[in-house]
């Protein structure tokens, strides 16, 4: 392989390690801040269930797109695709805030109509970079997609954090509401442009990444060229007997991981038939006052990013093929514990309900998403993680449209 003497595997492992949270992070802090500033939306669209409808409107868009992606992913230019997301993020959080700005903070259905509009737009986002890069990171190794999945959960640990620092800072001041949204947004914008920059600029430069990208290339995958070159590579995408190699077909890769794929589906159907939804506007009236949702919410982010982190202990990793499954199933008993702590329970209780919701949903995720690619070339590990997140978008679009059950006998 062209230079592939030149790269040493572990050159530049923390910085990627470090970059692909980042990354991660990126790939859901615009439709995490959405998420967690539903207490301003609310207050501004009272009639319209934002919590609700924001995410109804946002799945769509993501399951369709990425659809088409993981079927034509051996075609289809990463980083191109990566890069697009990446940017149209950008420019959709930046949407948002001028949205506010022009509109003053006022409420109305013309707004409300553009700030979904917005929500679409994340969901085309979200397929094209999450699916791009779980792909892109299943042939590497398996600490990058750990650190790019826990940069996802901390998109809304850190947006949670935030929005709580800027509620408080302008809870007592005129139009505190609009002006700590209108911050919140600002960071929220920044940090996207700053991971357009990361995945242009400094991603592709890291030996490691050079590495496994030239690797990739020569076991069958002609979708990595423009980042090759970017790289200053160029890589033959043949074996050592000069044909090109040939990998499995995603229908193959399918039924081969068929429980996988399920296994996210009803993680995520399970997870956001309840967050954020039911916890947004179902919990009754509690002491913590217009904080509760947002205290419910910070616990579940916060819990989700530590269960992401617990797989690194090896002995805490739950690998069985067949033990995920009967765990993953077994989170259904959170549907009757949720809707009777809501009914006779405490705050205390919730907030510890919630916290497992959050503790499971990150540590499953990472247990099958770095579990599945094992054994297969790279071509393939890359097919087979846009296939799995397809799955899992999948499971969140069934989600919340389950959430709406919740709504049941109160008045819809």
């Amino acid at each position: 392989m062209e230079n592939s003497e030149l790269l040493r595997p572990t050159e530049g492992k923390f910085a990627a390690i470090v970059v692909c949270w980042l990354l991660g992070n990126g790939c859901l802090f615009s439709w995490n801040s959405m998420l967690t500033i539903q207490d301003y939306y609310i207050y501004l669209f009272p009639k319209y269930h934002p919590s609700r409808v924001l995410t109804l409107v946002y799945q769509p868009f993501a399951v369709g797109t990425l659809a088409i992606l993981a079927y034509k992913e051996d075609r289809i230019n990463t980083r191109i695709r990566n890069l697009f997301g990446y940017t149209l993020f950008f420019i959709s959080t930046l949407a948002v805030l001028l949205l506010d700005l022009v509109t003053s903070g006022k409420g109305g259905l013309g707004t409300f109509v553009g700030v979904c509009i917005v929500s679409g737009a994340f969901g085309i986002a979200d397929a094209h970079t999450q699916g791009g890069m779980v792909g892109e990171l299943s042939y590497m190794l398996p600490e990058f997609i750990q650190s790019f999945l826990a940069g996802a959960a901390a998109s809304g640990a850190l947006t949670s954090a935030l929005r709580l620092i800027t509620k408080a800072a302008f809870e007592n001041s005129k139009n505190g509401l609009h002006k700590g949204a209108i911050l919140f947004f600002s960071i929220s914008t920044f940090f996207e442009l700053l991971c357009v920059l990361l995945y242009a600029f400094v991603f592709p430069k890291l030996p490691i990444v050079k590495y496994y990208r030239s690797k990739v290339a020569s076991e069958g995958s002609n979708t990595f060229s423009s980042d090759l070159a970017e790289g200053g590579i160029k890589t033959p995408r043949v074996n050592e007997e000069g044909k090109l190699l040939e990998r499995k077909g995603t229908k193959q890769l399918l039924l081969e991981n068929i429980d996988y794929a399920i296994d996210l589906f009803l993680i995520y159907a399970l997870t956001l038939s309840i967050f954020p939804g039911f916890l947004s506007e179902d919990t009754g009236s509690h002491s913590l006052g217009t904080w509760y949702a947002l205290v419910l919410i910070a616990m579940y982010n916060v819990c989700d990013l530590i269960g992401r982190y617990i797989p690194l202990l090896k002995s805490l990793k739950l690998e069985s093929r067949k033990m995920l499954t009967i765990v993953i199933v077994s989170r259904l008993l959170f549907v009757p514990a949720f809707y009777f702590t809501a009914k006779y329970g405490t705050q205390g209780w919730m907030i510890m309900l919630t916290s497992l919701l959050g503790l499971t949903n990150g540590y499953l995720t990472v247990c099958v998403l770095t579990s599945a690619p094992k054994g297969y070339m790279g071509p393939e590990q890359n097919a087979l993680g846009n296939v799995l997140v397809l799955f899992l978008l999948g499971g969140i679009f069934a989600g919340v449209t389950l959430d709406w059950l919740w709504l049941i006998g109160k008045g819809w």
